[in-house]
């Protein structure tokens, strides 16, 4: 869909294009240090997973990390991810203006989606995934020889079968069910799609009374998956999508999870609350139409102790937090 238009059905998302891993027993994609180039958007939920993930299995220097601009530039026609805030408006490393001219580097004529996050080799500046689900599943189980020393397992052989159950619901309900609801053709659609949202807000209310973690007893790729969502809730889904049955901070177990991640290493240092909502109100034009870009809530509240810890619990498990982001990484403090 491209930027400004609203649909004419109900919104649905092609499947990812490019779908090759980097696993360690791949001859055509191996684990190299330094080979690869993470690009996200800081206002993109499924990218924000990405860099957590980078963050939390202390991938900093092994997958360098660009950011795409959260303004999109009309390309042709369409709107496309360009990298306007680098000098010059090209990405230092991999030498382009928009994400697409990986996309076409690797497939030329290749007209479908272009969306973030993405890897891409380096050397050939060929893109290499754009499959949100797996880039994080492997940078925890596949990068193992360049990970820090204490990261964590988040996605545990023995907790897997229900980290996936509670992913398909959360994906089906929520994460896509605030843009079902936002970008919905008709009110039966919206209405349809907003109670499925809280919904599913009022069974993680429940779920998260009693247990710190969404699974077992420390971070997994579960609570990665759930919290993009949170983060942006009432910044950008309550009023821009119309998600407003509740606001995020009038669910106590939800609002104190979501600022104890939030507090945790790896989490809330990934979040620029501006770029989230310059790119949804100014972006989303159909929606929006005079870009007029909302001012609040102001984040300081993230800030406030969550209390979380009471219930037990060991964010890393057996390992330990990251460290700093790099300083090319590091986004605005609040405060």
């Amino acid at each position: 869909m491209k930027a400004g238009e609203l649909p004419t059905e109900e919104m649905t998302r092609d499947p990812m294009a490019f779908t090759d891993r980097v696993t360690a027993s791949s001859t055509k994609w191996p684990i190299e240090a330094r080979r690869y180039r993470l690009v996200i958007s800081r206002a993109c939920p499924w990218a924000n997973r990405t860099a957590i993930v980078r963050r939390l299995m202390g991938l900093d220097d092994a997958i360098s990390q660009a950011v795409a601009s959260p303004i999109l530039e009309t390309i042709a026609g369409d709107a496309h991810w360009v990298f306007s805030d680098d000098v010059g408006g090209v990405d230092p490393v991999l030498g382009v203006h928009a994400l697409r001219d990986s996309y076409l580097a690797r497939r030329p004529g290749y007209d479908g989606g272009v969306s973030v996050p993405v890897l891409v080799d380096i050397p050939s500046g060929h893109l290499v995934s754009n499959d949100f689900e797996s880039l994080t599943i492997d940078m925890g189980k596949e990068w193992v020889a360049l990970q820090r020393d204490g990261a964590p397992d988040l996605y545990p052989d023995a907790l897997r079968d229900e980290i996936n159950a509670v992913n398909e619901s959360v994906y089906a309900n929520l994460n896509n069910g605030v843009y079902m609801a936002g970008f919905a053709p008709n009110q039966q659609a919206y209405e349809g799609a907003v109670r499925r949202v809280f919904a599913e807000l009022d069974q993680l209310e429940a779920r998260l009374t009693t247990r710190r973690y969404l699974v077992g007893d420390s971070i997994t790729e579960a609570d990665i998956r759930l919290w993009p969502t949170l983060v942006r809730f009432d910044a950008v889904y309550h009023g821009h999508f119309k998600c407003n049955l509740r606001k995020l901070i009038e669910y106590p177990a939800l609002w104190s999870y979501a600022r104890d991640l939030f507090q945790t290493p790896g989490f809330g240092d990934t979040i620029d609350f501006d770029h989230i909502r310059k790119h949804y109100y100014y972006v989303h034009s159909g929606i929006n139409p005079t870009r007029i870009v909302a001012v609040g809530p102001k984040p300081v509240a993230w800030l406030t102790a969550h209390r979380r810890e009471q219930l037990g619990g060991r964010p890393f498990g057996d390992g330990r937090p990251p460290g700093p982001p790099l300083e090319k990484d590091r986004v605005p403090q609040i405060g």
